[in-house]
């Protein structure tokens, strides 16, 4: 059954089943149909997200086990709730303690029943699996070492022993070992196995291998049968190596009822697969849609100006959007993901050795060849028989450009066509295909969603996942004719506002994208605020920035947001690589500045912002809730919420106090709930156009001919121009209501004074009065 609502809850060990079905009552009042749970598999003790799996047939322990799932099932479905559940197909938690497959692999080799679970390239390796684990250099670790109980004990950490060797001198034992214990810095160039992106603690799994499929989805399905689960969310399917195939068994397994989003980023106007079998995306696409019509064009390019100035970042570094984020792809294609490289390159060697006609391009050729086409994909992953429109004619001429010897570049050829499956169908060339696609979506990812989006910062609230920093504003009539899209073809589908992984939550940004309607007030309190010092002027322009989203002093909350920023950045200290000096600065200017008395220069412009903000909060959650689609929301937000990353954005759920934004998403939910004819069905968009001056500032669509959705866009730069000053909006034939409260009707058939129906909020829902109408 399509769900109307979800809502998605944390589940972790300070929030496990027990608390979630205590919390059932409140969240079905609010109007939701289905509870939206994190992963349930067993997982690595103490983890807060659930993502690093470690048991696929076992619900997680910490959790309340399978009884305690079950019993929340139960006491939401004694309420008209369902279930739908966070699945992670792709990677397991990388752990010999906790990953009972992994641990047999390492006892028993690639011998092992449970071998063909994970992608290992064993004569990468020497017949070895490296495992980076090590906090220092082996030879550092060497003198602590020992074997005691059967185990092999190191770093801290325990390892099973190959079966006969536990008698071997220490050297001997390690050499006699099917993997290769490593300092952990040697993952980005010598990893033999499969990750998830650049995170060498998950490892991939083989879910292609129907054994496989079968022993890690058996539990989830059997829930699923037992009418337990109504729906899946599917975790990253751009890193399996046939998503497309999985997605299909999954579907055959879980039956036709069973609703199935999947968590793909789409890129620009990209589509999703029309062949692939689920519901839709899990709705960051919505969220930039959404998003974007509260930005101002012509006030963020302005913004964008003063930006370059103020910070004056170099065109890579920050400066151009680009620019920057092929930089980053380089830098993390030739570095992060070299491990990844060096799989393909070799791999494609292999082919071309195997071909006459091929057998002379060098691999140090082909490797970066490799590079310079992955580079230049331009979507997280290219798919079928649209291979081409991504891996073009010209991203190859411009590959080819980087070779000194012409001769050379026609390597770039021979990657290409193995990247679209042209020269044959053998295990290598399988291989291949299927490795350049899996590294190019890691590569995006790490490159525009991790390094990129913390480096071009004119206007912040942009760089959310499946964001355009470069392009951040969305039309009316670009958010229309996506709506349309969605009616037509995905009217099921996923959408979102925060998430887990967003960045700042949409509360945040809406504040944020205040700016691009006043970026002159924004010059003006940089002016008035920049004497604080800091180590450099382009994370004092988004610590400013994330300052004014809080709107408030939350210096404990602030501090490592800007942290986190500046290693993400990489571009003066990393995770791995850091600058203790630098970063302290950092904290320094942070607790002195946008968390010290300068904030209040910061709050007294948030105060004067916030009648557009309220405009920019109120709309935003409005369009989601009524849009086509099933609308997520992440706990919390259905009331004000702040929140920067990691961890505020997945921490355990708690009631909060209602709000306006509470009384608009009951009202919203509550209309899903009554009319699910007029959401949930093909051909129920319809867009509604204002006539006037300031038509441009009301975005407005009805819904089967039963509801009808108004918001104000741009209210700061609305209130400059005079107000809405005569203009109107033409409702359908009919009497309407305002559900959102207040005894207020509307004659349809005719023009409605905008001045009159935004006279209580910068909003309007109507529902057509008497029931008529289809």
């Amino acid at each position: 059954m399509t769900p109307l609502a979800t809502y998605r809850l944390q589940i972790q060990p300070e929030f496990p089943f027990a608390a979630a079905a205590d919390a059932v009552p409140a969240l079905a009042a609010l109007g939701i149909s289905h509870l939206h749970l994190s992963p349930v598999l067993e997982a690595v003790p103490g983890s807060t997200h659930g993502y690093d799996v470690t048991d696929h047939a076992r619900i997680r322990e910490e959790l309340g086990g399978e009884e305690g799932l079950r019993a929340l099932a139960a006491a939401a479905r004694a309420h008209g709730l369902g279930l739908v559940v966070d699945l992670v197909p792709n990677h397991m938690a990388a752990s010999p303690l906790h990953n009972r497959a992994l641990r047999a692999v390492l006892r028993d080799g690639p011998d092992s029943p449970y071998a063909r679970w994970f992608d290992v390239d064993w004569a990468a390796g020497g017949g070895k699996l490296l495992l980076p684990v090590l906090g220092r250099p082996v030879g550092e670790e060497l003198p602590e070492m020992r074997v005691a109980d059967g185990l092999l004990h190191a770093g801290g950490q325990h390892f099973p022993l190959r079966p006969g060797t536990e008698d071997l001198p220490l050297p001997g034992l390690l050499d006699a070992q099917h993997y290769r214990l490593a300092w952990w810095r040697l993952a980005r160039t010598e990893l033999n196995y499969r990750r998830f992106f650049t995170i060498s603690d998950l490892i991939g799994v083989r879910v292609e291998d129907p054994e496989v499929f079968a022993a890690t989805h058996g539990k989830i399905l059997e829930l699923v049968r037992d009418g337990v689960v109504h729906g899946l969310r599917i975790d990253h399917p751009d890193g399996l190596a046939d998503p497309e195939g999985y997605l299909r068994e999954l579907r055959r397994q879980a039956g036709p009822d069973c609703w199935i989003v999947v968590e793909k980023i789409l890129t620009g106007e990209e589509p999703l697969p029309a062949s692939w079998p689920v519901a839709g995306t899990t709705g960051y696409d919505a969220l930039r849609r959404i998003d974007g019509v509260f930005v101002d064009p012509a006030g963020a390019e302005e913004l964008a100006g003063h930006y370059r100035r103020f910070a004056a970042p170099a065109a890579d570094e920050g400066g151009e959007w680009e620019a920057t984020a092929r930089r980053a792809a380089y830098e993390v294609v030739e570095r992060e993901l070299a491990a990844e490289v060096a799989f393909l390159t070799r791999t494609a060697a292999l082919v071309c050795a195997a071909d006459p006609a091929r057998r002379d391009h060098a691999p140090w050729a082909l490797g970066q060849a490799v590079r310079e086409l992955l580079v230049r994909v331009p979507v997280y992953r290219p798919y079928g028989p649209d291979r081409e429109d991504v891996l073009t004619e010209r991203a190859a001429e411009e590959a080819k450009a980087s070779f000194t010897v012409p001769a050379e570049a026609a390597a770039v050829d021979a990657v290409r066509d193995l990247a679209l499956g042209r020269l044959g169908d053998g295990p290598a060339q399988a291989a291949f295909l299927t490795r350049f696609a899996q590294t190019s979506s890691a590569l995006r990812a790490k490159s525009v969603e991790d390094k990129a989006f913390y480096r071009y910062t004119p206007l912040i609230s942009a760089n959310e996942v499946g964001g355009e920093p470069g392009e951040p504003a969305v039309s009316p009539a670009a958010f229309h004719a996506y709506c349309a899209r969605l009616d037509r073809d995905w009217p099921a589908t996923g959408t979102a506002l925060s998430t887990h992984d967003t960045k700042r939550s949409a509360d945040v940004r809406a504040r944020i994208a205040v700016l691009s309607q006043c970026p002159q007030r924004w010059g003006k309190l940089l002016d008035d605020v920049g004497r604080t010092p800091c180590p450099d002027p382009q994370t004092a322009w988004s610590a400013w920035q994330s300052a004014l989203g809080l709107g408030s002093p939350y210096t404990d909350r602030l501090a490592p947001a800007v942290l986190k920023a500046v290693r993400e950045a990489a571009l003066r200290t990393t995770w791995t690589e850091a600058d203790p000096a630098y970063e302290q600065a950092v904290l320094d200017f942070v607790d002195a500045g946008p968390g010290g008395p300068p904030l209040y220069t910061v709050s007294l412009l948030a105060r004067e912002l916030d009648p557009y903000v309220r405009a920019n909060t109120l709309g935003a959650a409005l369009l989601h809730l009524t849009m086509p689609g099933v609308p997520d929301l992440y706990q919390g937000t259905e009331r004000e919420y702040l929140a920067l990353v990691d961890p505020d954005n997945r921490q355990p759920y708690a009631e909060g106090p209602a709000d306006e934004k509470t009384a608009l998403t009951r009202a919203a939910l509550a209309l899903r709930r009554r009319l699910p004819e007029a959401f949930g069905r093909p051909g129920t968009y319809a867009p509604l156009t204002a006539d006037g001056p300031a038509a441009e500032h009301c975005l407005a669509f009805g819904r089967g001919g039963r509801t009808v959705t108004a918001v104000t866009r741009l209210a700061l730069r609305l209130e400059e121009g005079g107000g809405w000053a005569g203009t109107t909006l033409t409702l359908p034939e009919g009497r309407w209501s305002d559900a959102l409260g207040g005894g207020r009707e509307f004659t349809g058939g005719g023009p409605v004074d905008l001045a009159e129906l935004f006279a209580d909020r910068p909003v309007a829902l109507l529902s057509r009065a008497g029931g008529d109408g289809a």
